[in-house]
């Protein structure tokens, strides 16, 4: 005690604050400071806070992200709606059309344009030394289509539609008729003498447009007269016609010569299917995306 006096005296003659005094003193007796007085500070305090932080950031994204996906296929389900509502409409307007009394056949192009797929009625006669043959080709029949419908195998032949110039009598003018179809082996036309006509004929057909080439379909091959796709300028300047184009109906038909009623007038209605495949996938993910982040448990 008398040493830790002397200490005491010493220490305040040196001007030590009384604090000072003690942390000398504690460290002459080397008696160890007592618990819960020491700071040390803090190494992953901000790290720690942080990390809790980035995963509801990133839980955040990824659930509004994936909402992207039902609302995408709803969006596209409505659009295949509105896309069914024009089908029928066109498919509605085509079939009256089809069905519609022929008029005479216009003599300029420019009024063809609105009239594809319409009976027209002509007179005139044809000019069989100039045939084109569009192949290869299969005959259009909807009776045995519609009984084949599903087979693995069909009965369908090959062969061409024989588009044969038409003189048109009233008009003055000379137009492409596609006359019908024929077997591979009747190509030929000296193998169907007995069905080229002769003489003026009153003859009713569809109008057809020029079309464009679609993929994997060769190109035209006037040298050959092989001709894959309608392409009335270059079809009409090989056979020294005018750019117009029509296929003849059923009762053109002769013994021995071309099936005509060529005119295949079905569009393609597969937009039911596309309403119900897109509507199904948003039911489907919505419900997933409920599941997943609307009713989780907390804590999950």
């Amino acid at each position: 005690m008398a040493a830790a006096r002397w200490l005491g005296q010493v220490l305040r003659a040196a001007g030590a604050r009384p604090a000072s005094a003690r942390a000398v003193w504690r460290s002459v007796l080397a008696v160890p400071p007592r618990a819960g007085l020491t700071w040390k500070p803090s190494r992953g305090g901000s790290s720690a806070a942080e990390a809790p932080a980035t995963k509801v950031e990133d839980d955040s994204f990824l659930q509004w992200f994936l909402l992207l996906i039902p609302v995408t296929a709803f969006g596209l389900g409505t659009w295949q709606v509105q896309r069914r509502k024009w089908k029928l409409k066109l498919i509605a307007e085509l079939e009256s059309r089809v069905m519609a009394e022929p008029i005479p056949l216009p003599a300029d192009p420019m009024e063809l344009r609105n009239l594809e797929y319409r009976p027209v009625q002509v007179r005139g006669h044809f000019d069989h030394s100039k045939e084109l043959y569009m192949m290869p080709r299969t005959m259009v029949d909807p009776a045995r289509e519609a009984r084949e419908a599903g087979q693995l195998s069909s009965s369908v032949r090959s062969g061409a539609y024989v588009v044969t110039p038409f003189h048109c009598t009233d008009l003055g003018i000379t137009i492409l008729v596609n006359r019908g179809f024929v077997p591979r082996k009747k190509v030929n036309p000296n193998t169907r003498q007995k069905g080229q006509i002769e003489g003026e004929v009153n003859l009713v057909g569809t109008v057809r447009l020029t079309e464009t080439r679609k993929p994997f379909v060769p190109e035209n091959n006037p040298e050959r007269n092989h001709w894959h796709y309608r392409d009335l300028e270059a079809m009409a300047q090989f056979a020294g016609t005018e750019p117009i184009f029509i296929d003849a109906d059923f009762k053109s038909t002769v013994p021995g010569g071309p099936i005509g009623g060529q005119t295949r007038v079905t569009l393609r209605n597969e937009h039911l299917q596309y309403i119900l495949t897109w509507y199904g996938l948003c039911a489907a993910t919505s419900y997933l995306w409920i599941k997943k982040f609307l009713r989780r448990t907390p804590g999950t």
